[in-house]
């Protein structure tokens, strides 16, 4: 034993480089996740041959009629058991799991629950299996994320390597899904990290191939479906793919509107939770009914190798009708909650949507198009890109699966206007709107809205150094090395501001060989051409409003009084204040966690609409904190379309939407400290409660 303990202490002072941590890290992530997607896929199976078998069972003793009630009964059955997991244990498996990801990203720096991982699992499988209408990679890109997570929790490892691992197991889920390493390790850095930087790319990628081989070992070497090698025969063809962008980037959008409406009216039932999620099952069961074995229901990837196959033939009545069904059945199965991916039904719905183009086209110009199937892939990619904004994922997983790069300019046509026309329709993504929802809004994968809840007059510096107009370029330069100032103010004889002097501007005069003597007032921007910003307006307008020019600072001046310079913000004020409200977004998200968690029943949420003369107005929450009850929290405000993240020195306002966490028993203490009144002024005032439990 001796030996063993002295290998084992010298094992355990061995620092390793950590290149080799990371990589090692990846590889594990990414069996991990491979095996998970086994398991899921598998479990899957099992549940749908189950299923399958109980409903000819059915339709052999009463006719068809009887095998499609049996299999409605078994989908409400398995929406309750899904909604009775989801909200009384693991809310974060609600729906189709992606969005969730990204916020974990961006809130809690990747930490996500262990129990995520297995209930996630178990619900996607369910609800898939029994026939929902869902995609099977949003819940392994979850799992994968949360296996991630967890081995970064484990190894204690910082906020950098925890998104790293995260964004591994991402990346991994996809690439054992689809059997496209590629597309996964895109996918990890378009839609989840939003960065391709090398500090992610190298671990990315290694996971995502050790997930394929995993996947590849137990499954099968065959993506998900055969896409043939096709190939663009004229010229002319050009244009009609444009055309399949354009309606692609509407078809995009509409799902986008549908299936956040379902969910928007879904969440306003003032009903037991889990029966949302039976009759959104029951509803996407009906639906299905209408085009039975057509790939309405549940993933749809045979319907979808059938559509793009070289040899396609396929009524264009049969198509819409599939093309509005799916779209109809994936909204009413992910909207209500219940949990599966929406990767697979946009393919679905693409690839139907390109080969009624195709087929039209085909029967126009038979000489130009020749395999209307081609039209079939690039409305694939093209309304996956235009629903998600991630058009390089959505054109290498047609590469990965067809092995053939003929295609490259097509896609990039479709692929290209779907993205700019759904951005024009809808400007949250099908994953960033779930988000939005929430307050947190992201751009290329970062957040800027965060922001929107921080005032310039918070951050910015009162402190302006202000020159005459008439000091010469010497003394100024003088000036900005002592200082270390970026900028300063100029004003004119009166002493009103008059322009501002930027270091940049010195050392353009200074490269241009000016007189030492020439005036700053030459150099300086004129008020009139400044970019500047008011202290009422938001962090995130003055971060967006330096963005435009690449500035470094903005001048903040008054609504009122125009000629005066009130301060400066600086962009990294604004970064420093963007910590601050991340680590408050992330404490606060505890917080709740931690409220549901052990007490989960007799909770709820409490959205309160203030008007003239309520108690709360005009007040700080810090000023209210003695009068709300003791275990209630105050989650957010809603005030003129931005979300607020309220701290101790906000100031409520009239027409803010107050939105709380509290016990059920203490709603009406909570009313009262904000709006004051008698019981039922309270309950008139208030805008709905969803219950928690």
């Amino acid at each position: 034993m001796a030996p063993l303990r002295q290998l084992a202490a010298r094992l355990y002072r061995i620092h390793p480089p950590e290149e080799v941590i990371v990589l090692l890290s990846a590889v594990a992530v990414g069996m991990g996740t491979g095996l998970g997607a086994v398991l899921f896929i598998r479990l899957m199976a099992v549940i749908d041959h189950g299923v399958h078998t109980l409903a000819q069972m059915a339709q052999a003793e009463v006719g068809p009629p009887g095998g499609w009630l049996l299999r409605i009964a078994v989908m409400a059955v398995a929406g309750l058991v899904v909604g009775v997991v989801v909200e009384g244990w693991a809310r974060e498996a609600k729906g189709h799991g992606v969005p969730e990801v990204m916020e974990a990203m961006v809130v809690t720096g990747g930490r996500i629950r262990a129990r995520v991982a297995a209930l996630k699992l178990l619900c996607s499988a369910v609800t898939i299996g029994v026939g929902g209408s869902a995609g099977r990679e949003g819940p392994i890109v979850q799992v994968g994320a949360a296996l991630g997570s967890i081995l970064g929790q484990v190894s204690r490892v910082g906020v950098h390597r925890m998104r790293t691992l995260v964004a591994c197991g991402a990346a991994g889920g996809i690439a054992a899904t689809f059997n496209a390493p590629i597309a996964g390790a895109i996918f990890a850095l378009e839609i989840v990290l939003g960065s391709f930087t090398v500090r992610y790319f190298g671990a990315v990628v290694i996971s995502s191939v050790s997930a394929s081989i995993v996947a590849r070992a137990f499954l099968s070497a065959r993506p998900a479906f055969t896409v043939p090698a096709y190939a663009i025969h004229r010229v002319a063809e050009f244009p009609l793919y444009g055309l399949l962008g354009l309606l692609a980037g509407v078809v995009a959008a509409a799902f986008i509107w549908l299936l956040y409406a379902v969910e928007a009216r879904v969440d306003g039932w003032r009903v037991w939770p889990p029966l949302r999620y039976v009759v959104g099952m029951i509803l996407a069961g009906g639906v299905g009914m209408l085009l039975p074995g057509q790939g309405v229901l549940g993933p749809g990837l045979h319907r979808i190798g059938e559509i793009v196959a070289s040899d396609f033939h396929m009524p264009l009545a049969i198509m819409a009708a599939l093309l509005l069904l799916k779209l109809i059945a994936t909204s009413l199965t992910l909207g209500s909650g219940n949990s599966g991916g929406v990767f697979a039904p946009s393919l679905f719905m693409g690839a139907t949507l390109g080969g009624m183009v195709g087929t039209v086209a085909h029967l126009v110009w038979p000489a130009v198009v020749v395999n209307p199937g081609a039209y079939a892939i690039a409305g694939m990619a093209a309304v996956f890109a235009g629903a998600a904004r991630a058009p390089i994922t959505a054109i290498l997983i047609v590469f990965e699966m067809s092995g053939d790069y003929a295609l490259i300019l097509p896609l990039l046509v479709a692929t290209a206007l779907a993205t700019v026309v759904a951005q024009a329709l809808s400007p949250e993504s099908i994953y960033t709107m779930k988000l939005a929802r929430r307050g947190i809004r992201l751009s290329a994968g970062r957040v800027v809205d965060l922001l929107a809840g921080v005032s310039v007059a918070e951050v910015m510096d009162e402190e302006v150094h202000a020159v005459d107009r008439e000091m010469d370029l010497a003394t100024l330069s003088d000036l900005f090395a002592q200082s270390g100032h970026h900028c300063v103010a100029v004003l004119d004889d009166g002493g009103h501001a008059w322009g501002m002097v930027r270091r940049e501007d010195l050392d353009q005069a200074i490269h241009r060989n000016l007189p030492m003597t020439t005036p700053a007032g030459e150099i300086a921007t004129p008020l009139a051409r400044l970019v500047v910003i008011h202290p009422d307006e938001s962090g995130a307008d003055a971060l967006s409003r330096m963005g435009v020019r690449g500035l470094e600072s903005l001048p903040v001046v008054s609504r009122s009084q125009p000629l005066e310079f009130l301060g400066l913000v600086r962009r990294n004020d604004l970064l420093d204040a963007y910590t601050v409200v991340v680590s408050r977004r992330g404490a606060l998200h505890h917080q709740v966690r931690h409220a549901l968690g052990p007490q989960p029943a007799g909770t709820e949420f409490v959205d309160i609409d203030l008007k003239v003369g309520d108690a709360g107005v005009g007040k700080r929450v810090g000023e209210l904190a003695a009068r709300l009850p003791r275990e209630a929290i105050l989650i957010a405000v809603r005030r003129n379309g931005r979300t607020l993240v309220p701290h101790g020195g906000t100031r409520l306002e009239v027409g803010d939407r107050v939105t709380a966490f509290a016990r059920s028993d203490d709603a009406t203490a909570l009313l009262r400290a904000l709006q004051g009144g008698s019981e039922s002024q309270e309950g008139e005032g208030s805008g709905g409660r969803e219950g928690a439990g």
